[in-house]
């Protein structure tokens, strides 16, 4: 690390779980963010704080007014800008050194595995059950890590997805979508703006932890925060011998 470096990472290298190896894991880390919302705003702004060495992210959409309620990656001014140009540049006034690769596309069953080749880690915080199953899916065949957080009105849950070191995939926990209206998104049910903060945040301090090898990852069990009453719970998962995405043989 230069110099100016270990000033600006100063505080994770004093860390005894991080210190100076594993803020060199994050410098040389390479992850992936699906949606540069309302949670992959804060997961972004830090894990480019953080030193991530290369943050891709994969959004299609624009920003628009009823974003700013909780997207804070974006300005009144970026109205109408695609989310991926208005990200770059917030995390570039962020963290200069930090290379940001834009995926301005929607994922699909014909891209999606090119795009999330090479990434060493993929958050996914998109807002629809099909598009999960998707990035799922995809992340079992690469064999890499899924941080997958939630979030409605007041309550968010988060875990991490993966297969390849023995916790479930996202469908070992969900099978199933849930009917239509059992489960609405943010623009349907409403969301109380700073709990994307906490569930984002939440998102990047996995990631760090999966990177640094510090402490103990969300794997094999799923965090669950009710803000409006302060309160937090956890559930064991386990994989599914019968799932279609990982199924054990």
């Amino acid at each position: 690390m230069t110099p100016e470096e270990i000033e600006r990472y100063a505080r994770h290298i004093v860390l005894r779980e991080i210190g100076g190896p594993g803020q060199n894991k994050l410098l040389d880390a390479k992850l992936l963010c699906v949606g540069a919302g309302g949670l992959g705003s804060p997961a972004l702004l830090y894990l480019a704080a953080a030193g991530v060495g290369t943050l891709g992210i994969v959004d299609d959409d624009t920003v628009s007014l009823s974003n700013l309620q909780r997207q804070v990656l974006h300005e009144t001014n970026a109205i109408g800008e695609a989310k991926t140009t208005s990200a770059a540049r917030a995390l570039a006034r962020v963290n200069p050194n930090v290379s940001v690769e834009t995926h301005t596309i929607r994922l699909d069953e014909d891209n999606i595995d090119e795009i999330f080749a090479g990434y060493d880690l993929v958050l996914d915080g998109t807002d629809n059950f099909s598009t999960r199953y998707m990035v799922n899916a995809a992340c079992v065949r690469a064999k890499i890590p899924l941080i997958s957080a939630a979030m409605s009105q007041w309550e968010g849950q988060i875990s991490v997805y993966d297969p390849a070191n023995g916790g479930p995939c996202y469908q070992c926990v969900f099978p199933e979508a849930p009917a239509d209206g059992l489960a609405p998104n943010c623009a349907q049910a409403g969301v109380m703006g700073a709990l994307a903060g906490v569930m984002g945040s939440m998102m990047a301090g996995e990631a760090i932890k999966q990177i640094t090898g510090a402490g103990q990852i969300l794997r094999g069990e799923i965090l669950i925060y009710d803000s409006l009453y302060g309160e937090t719970r956890k559930l064991k998962t386990s994989r599914r011998k019968n799932c279609p995405i990982c199924g054990i043989v």
